[in-house]
Formats: structure tokens, sequence, C-alpha cells
């Protein structure tokens, strides 16, 4: 009697969902953790809190995660972000009346910055890390040169901070443009041609490149519209503090890339998931909400920080897939024994 095989489309969903499971876990982890040593940081404020904030990592890694899935990295995140965040405090100009050129001008510069990003890396097919790092050295240059023409304490204007620090069914509405966000690119990826094509194209380009797929286009996409969620991402952290300073993206260089990792994304490009970015970039806010509430010193919440990081990649999803498949290998490998000694015995008899 043989036993019963799995379905190869159910196997396949399994080992494909598998790389998505230890952030959710890291998130159930968290929740208990806090509940015994930090019960605080799970109250209504301590959540009103981290919602926003986990919402703007969360749009900044789903801007990394695009660039990721075609095998490339985007160093050039804090000026881009920086960028925004000025832009709305010096063509804002304080004025809610200018409120709609500010956020196209941002998004219209940032639209830029992708695009020279992708035209260097998929045009000309430069290296991603080099040219990133030296963009985003040049766009940081820009931020402090155009950040002298505006007082260092200018504000945004008033209509955008009160919009972004309202209440919306008690949630500020930057988790709900994050969430919306996640929403339009699962759906994208699942429902759409463009969307497929993108992730077929990122986990194996040359056979794209030989079916006649744009792969340099599809690159040079990624990075633009990558650019785009920097600067909403950067123009919503204005609103929520109201006073950037040019350095407010600094510390978005090296969260989006865990949050990607930590999701279980593929560093080699192709596979993804919008919610598991998402989920991830919550897990890491909650965190360090965590650890604020428990009153560590900022020393060792680097320490925990680089750990967790260090352990995302340890259960990143390539490496999760390959022990999935390992196992499965495994177990066909007594029963293709046990086929081949069946035959060689019906053979000789």
């Amino acid at each position: 009697m043989t036993a019963r095989r799995i379905p190869s489309s159910a196997l396949t969903s399994f080992v494909v969902g598998s790389r998505y499971m230890p952030v959710y876990l890291a998130l159930l982890l968290l929740l208990v953790v806090a509940s015994i040593w930090a019960p605080a940081a799970l109250g209504s404020v301590a959540l009103r809190s981290v919602a926003p904030y986990g919402a703007l990592l969360g749009i900044t890694a789903l801007g990394q995660m695009l660039v990721i899935m075609t095998g490339g990295i985007d160093l050039s995140v804090p000026g881009t972000f920086s960028l925004a965040a000025v832009i709305m405090v010096g063509v804002g100009n304080q004025s809610d009346d200018r409120i709609g050129v500010a956020i196209l001008t941002a998004i219209g510069v940032a639209a830029l910055v992708g695009l020279v990003n992708g035209i260097l890396i998929g045009g000309l097919k430069l290296n991603a890390l080099i040219v990133t790092l030296a963009v985003g050295q040049v766009v940081i240059g820009v931020v402090n040169r155009y950040g002298r023409t505006f007082s260092v304490q200018s504000p945004v204007p008033t209509g955008w901070s009160e919009w972004t620090t309202t209440r919306i069914a008690g949630v500020s509405p930057v988790f709900w443009i994050g969430l919306v966000i996640t929403i339009l690119l699962i759906v994208a990826f699942r429902y759409t041609t463009v969307g497929r094509r993108f992730q077929v194209v990122g986990a194996n380009p040359v056979a794209s490149q030989v079916v006649g797929v744009r792969v340099n286009q599809n690159q040079i996409s990624a990075y633009v519209v990558a650019a785009v969620l920097y600067a909403i991402a950067g123009m919503a952290l204005a609103g929520l503090i109201r006073t950037p300073g040019i350095s407010v993206g600094t510390r978005y260089l090296l969260g989006p890339i865990a949050a990607v990792v930590i999701g279980g994304a593929s560093l080699t490009g192709g596979l993804a998931s919008p919610l598991s970015t998402l989920a991830a970039a919550l897990f890491l806010t909650g965190l360090n909400q965590m650890m604020l509430t428990m009153g560590l010193p900022t020393s060792l919440q680097l320490v925990v920080f680089g750990l967790v990081i260090i352990g995302g990649m340890l259960v990143s999803g390539d490496r999760i897939i390959k022990a999935v498949e390992r196992v499965l290998r495994e177990r066909r490998r007594p029963r293709r024994i046990e086929s081949e000694t069946t035959n060689s015995s019906i053979g000789t008899g």
C-alpha cells in the first residue's frame, strides 16, 4: 500500500508560503514577551504610536522590496526620504494653499531620482550598490543645500500636519495609506499581467530576456516606483513631526532592508510578499516601542536590534526554502530506493 501523495500544487504553495512564516511567529512572540515584561507597550496610546510609524517603515520597505525583487538594492533611501520631507517645508512655505504643489513637487523629484538610479542600473548595467550609494550622496548634498534656503525650525503647512495627526477609526491616516499601498501591491502581483511578469522577470531575468520581455524597463520602473514610495513616507513623517530636519531620513537606511529580509523576500530576486513586509515593519517598530517602554538604554537597544536583524538573516526566506526542500528530498529518497528495489525484484523474478 503506497502512501498518499500530496498534490504538486499544494506542495508548491506550502514551500513558497513557508518562507513567510517566521515574521508572523516573530510578531506572536513579540506580543507574548510584551504582555509579560512590558504590558504598557500594548496599551492604546502605545499602539496608536506604533501604527503610523510602523506604516512609515512599511511604505519605505515596500519600495525597497520592489528593488530587491529585481535583484538589486537601493541605498539612496535616506536622501530621497529627506528630500521629500524638506520639500514639504520649502515648497509648502507654511501655506495650506501650497500643500498640493508641495506633494506633486516631492513626488516628481523623487521619481526623477528613481529614474536616474534605474537608467544607470537597468540601462547601463552598473552595480546597484555603488550607484545608489553615490546617487544617495548627491541627493543628500542637494538636501543640505536646499535646507539652507529656509529656517531650520520651519514647519510644514498646518493643514498637512493636522491631517497626518488626525484619527480615522482611532488610527493615523498614515497607517491606512500604508495598508492601501500593501493591498494594491498584493492585487497587482496576483491578478495583473504586469505584476506577475514583474515577479517572473525578477526571478529569472535571463529567461525573461530570451522570451522578449523588457528586463531593463522592468528594473527602471522598480526604482522609480520605489522612490515615489520613499517620498510618500518622507512627506508623511514630515507631517507627523511638523519640523523635519535635513537628516530626517537617516534612520531609514537599514530598517527597510531589514523589514524586507525578515519579511521573507528572496535576496536573489523574484519572490516577496507585500503583506509579510508590512508585518515585518510593524514587528520592528513594535520591538522598538517595547524596548523604549522597558527603559532600555540606547546602547542595549542597538544591540537587540542588530541581533534581531541577524536572526532574520538566519531564518531568511531563501534559507527556509532550502531547508524545506532538503526535508522533502530526504522524504522522497526512501520511497525512490523502495521503488527501485521492487522493480529490481520484479525484473530478476
